[in-house]
């Protein structure tokens, strides 16, 4: 689990939201850049320019977020509101998250509702899914770097990856089977580098 801000050593004075109304702008501007994924615009926001997170608990918290139920990046607001400010801040930064990109979603369906079968538009969706793609691709690739600090270890973290991608996007397991298979034998790996860590007389 990661240091409170105040006591993250390494780092000194963790930078936090300064208020509820921090929190709402700062999540409603990141919603509204994020078309087709938030991950790439979460993670430079939060640890690039806010500095809420660092790099490695940027990655804990949206592993977390990944296995809750819900979209990730709505369970990562809930999860930094209420860590701050308790349950009135996950409200705003859920409020911050939703209230201006469903207004831009409303408006926007209603204007495509009248080109959706124009050539020109169907080109410009799979233009703009293929850009989204590529951030979330070049995102998890810059976050790759915290697996050297993992305690499950390098080789075996990417060991996991890729039988992730393999069981999903090639044998086509479901991905609930995949979670909770794959999900379940790096828990215990890490529960068992864990123990290994906290003492170190017991590894053989």
């Amino acid at each position: 689990m990661s240091l409170p801000p105040e006591t993250d050593a390494s780092q000194g004075p963790r930078a936090q939201p300064q208020s509820l109304s921090d929190l709402f702008f700062s999540f409603s501007w990141m919603a509204l850049q994020g078309f087709g994924g938030v991950l790439a615009v979460a993670q430079r926001v939060l640890v690039e320019q806010k500095r809420w997170y660092t790099r490695d608990e940027f990655v804990e918290d949206w592993a977390v977020a990944q296995i809750l139920p819900g979209p990730n990046v709505i369970n990562l607001a809930i999860m930094i509101g209420d860590r701050y400010f308790g349950l009135p801040g996950a409200m705003a930064a859920l409020a911050g998250m939703l209230a201006a990109p469903l207004v831009v979603v409303l408006v926007v369906a209603a204007l495509f509702a009248g080109v959706a079968e124009v050539p020109a538009a169907q080109g410009a969706l799979r233009g703009m899914g293929a850009v989204a793609a590529g951030l979330i691709t070049a995102t998890g690739l810059k976050l790759a770097a915290a697996l050297r600090t993992n305690v499950m270890g390098l080789v075996v973290s990417w060991g996991f990856a890729a039988a992730a991608f393999i069981a999903v996007a090639l044998l086509r397991v479901p991905l609930a089977w995949a979670l909770l298979g794959l999900g379940s034998l790096s828990c215990l790996w890490a529960f068992r580098q864990l123990g290994r860590v906290r003492n170190p007389g017991a590894a053989t």
